[in-house]
């Protein structure tokens, strides 16, 4: 599941007249994805996705920590030790709430909580700044890739992480700000809507 893959599968549906209506949905691996497309001058600009419901069980997750969750628990790595909250979101996040973002060794402390033990299929790992209750700031450590500009499911996992553990609140709207953009979670007890733009950089054609 990649959120902000799905927001750019929309645009190309409805703007290629593929799909004609705002309302779609699509199926991923992890499930059917409900989407609303927003649109501008008759081109989409905005999608809004039904991301499924936030799984906090360890055993969904995975991550090999007993309990009904894992919510601000001590993780030592190399002699220092990191709280992490863990959600998945169709795929794996263990959430690290730091007092800023940009100064942190992402590359070094990211490898070694994806690489922890205790995630037997590795783990994305996001660093949160939370600046006021509806604002986040995050950087990603995407597992198998490295540091990214956006993560679409970590923003939903920084967003429900957050809430969790008191600094947002649920049901309303919390702003993610990540090197590559922004985007817009909802973490209800059913479902995480996650909304952002989406704009079309270029048009080629692929030789196999």
């Amino acid at each position: 599941m990649c959120g902000n893959a799905i927001r750019c599968v929309a645009k190309y549906l409805y703007d290629n007249s593929v799909v004609k209506s705002k309302y779609m949905t699509i199926e991923t691996s992890s499930g059917l994805r409900t989407l609303e497309v927003f649109t501008q001058n008759g081109l989409v600009n905005h999608v809004k996705v039904n991301m499924g419901k936030a799984m906090l069980k360890p055993s969904d997750i995975p991550v090999l920590i007993k309990g009904t969750h894992v919510i601000n628990h001590p993780l030592e790595v190399n002699g220092v030790t990191y709280y992490i909250t863990c959600i998945s979101m169709g795929n794996p996040h263990a959430v690290v709430f730091c007092d800023e973002v940009d100064g942190l060794n992402v590359k070094e402390i990211g490898s070694l909580i994806e690489n922890n033990e205790i995630f037997p299929e590795r783990v994305n790992v996001e660093f949160v700044n939370v600046i006021d209750e509806k604002t986040l700031k995050m950087r990603v450590w995407e597992r198998g890739n490295g540091e990214t500009l956006a993560c679409g499911t970590g923003a939903c996992a920084a967003a429900v992480a957050a809430v969790l553990n008191g600094f947002c609140k649920k049901s309303k709207d919390i702003r993610v700000l990540l090197k590559g953009g922004e985007l817009i979670v909802n973490y209800t007890d059913e479902e995480v809507y996650m909304t952002g733009d989406c704009s079309k950089v270029f048009e080629g054609t692929i030789e196999i």
